[in-house]
């Protein structure tokens, strides 16, 4: 089930956890995605900000999100903001082929313009498909990239 405009409610911001020689540590995505169903959320988001994601190879952000999806019985938003537009694609159309709900991007911290930061989103939506609803991600402390409310409302329309 894709996200659309009735979307409501609360989103939980995942982390990624990790064994301390780096790889994923599966039994505690598991925990985590159960206690946030525990806490009653309404949704999820990995591989976002917290899911440290640049640092993960396709197939393993790909394992993350089948393995959320598969668990949890709710809406997931899957992080796929990449330094270029072919990574973002590829990952975007694996995580909806798992069932994921939609996407989410973030701006790239190069982006200094209003016009630039529209024609970003464009160019992504472009990417990822029309068809693919994508949560806007505005962080920007981490991003340094500063949207004000008339941008978004460009980039939505």
């Amino acid at each position: 089930m894709k996200i659309d405009s009735n979307a409501k409610g609360v989103y939980v911001i995942a982390p990624t956890p990790f064994h301390p020689d780096g790889r994923i540590d599966d039994s505690s995505v598991d925990r985590m995605t159960d206690f946030f169903i525990q806490a009653g959320v309404d949704g999820m988001t990995v591989l976002g900000q917290l899911g440290e994601a640049p640092k993960m190879e396709h197939n393993e952000s790909v394992g993350i999100v089948k393995r959320v999806i598969q668990r949890a019985g709710m809406p997931i938003i899957v992080g796929v903001s990449a330094p270029g537009f072919a990574a973002m694609r590829a990952l975007t159309h694996d995580a909806m082929a798992a069932g994921a709900a939609g996407v989410m991007i973030a701006p790239p911290n190069t982006l200094r313009t209003d016009d630039s930061i529209v024609q970003y989103y464009r160019q992504a939506s472009e990417a990822i498909g029309a068809d693919v609803p994508f949560v806007l991600q505005d962080y920007p402390l981490t991003f340094s990239v500063q949207m004000a409310p008339g941008v978004i409302r460009r980039i939505v329309a």
